[in-house]
């Protein structure tokens, strides 16, 4: 199993031809340095693919979902490039469900 400390959420789209060196390349270019046990996301334009870049301390692991009907609820923002989420949310964010309602131990809020 790989441990996973912390979600970053990537606001910028990201072109899902890209591997795990130019996926690494984005990571840090956009956070900074790839942290041992955080987990990166990263999503096309129209939000129906999404890219997962983990660092375990050993290697880089790269996964890819697609979406055949719909797409992910993603942050666009103009300001931030990047956001950190917790457990919930990125479990809710995979499933299709309002991940940015859900708040800490389970409450969904009002935005």
């Amino acid at each position: 199993m790989i441990r996973v400390d912390a979600v970053w959420i990537a606001t910028e789209p990201m072109d899902m031809r890209a591997g795990t060196d130019t996926a690494l390349a984005r990571v840090v270019k956009v956070f900074g340095a790839a942290y041992p046990n955080h987990a990166y996301l990263f999503a096309n334009r129209r939000a129906n693919r999404m890219k997962v870049l983990v660092h375990d301390g050993f290697g880089i692991w790269l996964a890819a979902r697609r979406l055949h009907e719909g797409h992910f609820i993603w942050p666009r923002t103009d300001t931030a490039t990047h956001l950190q989420i917790c457990r919930e949310q990125f479990d809710a964010l995979v499933l299709g469900l309002p991940w940015h309602r859900l708040g800490e131990a389970g409450i969904i809020t009002v935005l």
